[in-house]
């Protein structure tokens, strides 16, 4: 078998969360492409669409279902959908998350509902997923939980982020001890990618404005991560090729 093999998808069933847009639609192509059928989920149905006649224009099977991440009925109706339309589940990326109101701010500065908010779309929707997926996927599988380089070190002005991001992380490690061997839980965490969201959250909405802020986050690579990038590093935690790894985030920033 060629090293290349063991980063194919082929007879794979996955869920993306997330999936409309950005970094998520991106993690659901490249899934198709390495062979799974995908079961995309975001709370933009139109998104969802477009995402799946894409997969189906690869020859992969797509299911687009509208789904809020945050509510623990609506993450079961994705698995029990997908396991009864596509035929079984075996990779999950909980890729849904961001902040609630586009709005980064200090940890001191934040209502109790605003945390909350924040930790039930980050962190909450990331538990509720993966326990959701691991009943689904029984004897075998892989759980990939979308982090973020904000989970490292002090975030000046988007603590509340950083801090469910970084607790999304101490998850991805106690959930790979619970459910292994049988059951895989890693983590992408995923540097500066100039997606929608982003430009809203960083007030980056032109050339200029983005190059300065690269210049001033200092990434070593002098670029932006692509959604791309993440959906590089997803493909390989979601596949045999990362057989042997678990519990494990893998930084995907371009060096910073």
């Amino acid at each position: 078998m060629s090293i290349l093999d063991h980063f194919k998808l082929d007879g794979e069933v996955a869920v993306v969360t997330g999936a409309g847009k950005g970094i998520g639609r991106a993690i659901a192509i490249a899934l198709a492409e390495a062979g799974a059928d995908v079961a995309v989920a975001s709370r933009t149905q139109t998104d969802l669409d477009n995402v799946a006649a894409e997969i189906e224009a690869l020859g992969r099977r797509a299911l687009p279902l509208a789904t809020d991440a945050t509510e623990m009925a609506a993450l079961q109706n994705l698995a029990d959908q997908t396991v009864a339309k596509l035929g079984k589940l075996s990779i999950w990326v909980n890729n849904a998350g961001g902040i609630p109101d586009g709005s980064p701010r200090y940890l001191t500065r934040t209502s109790e509902e605003q945390f909350a908010a924040q930790i039930d779309l980050n962190l909450k929707a990331v538990w509720m997923g993966a326990t959701i997926a691991a009943k689904a996927m029984g004897e075998a599988g892989s759980i990939v939980n979308i982090s973020s380089r904000s989970a490292f070190g002090p975030q000046v002005k988007n603590g509340p982020y950083g801090a469910s991001k970084a607790a999304v992380n101490s998850l991805t490690s106690t959930m790979s001890v619970e459910l292994a061997p049988k059951i895989r839980v890693n983590a992408v965490a995923p540097g500066p990618v100039p997606t929608e969201n982003f430009n809203d959250c960083m007030g980056t909405e032109t050339d200029e404005q983005r190059e300065n802020l690269l210049k001033m986050i200092g990434v070593p690579m002098q670029r932006y991560g692509t959604p791309e990038d993440i959906a590089a590093a997803a493909v390989f935690m979601a596949s045999p090729a990362s057989s042997w790894v678990t519990g494990q985030c893998l930084y995907v920033t371009g060096g910073r």
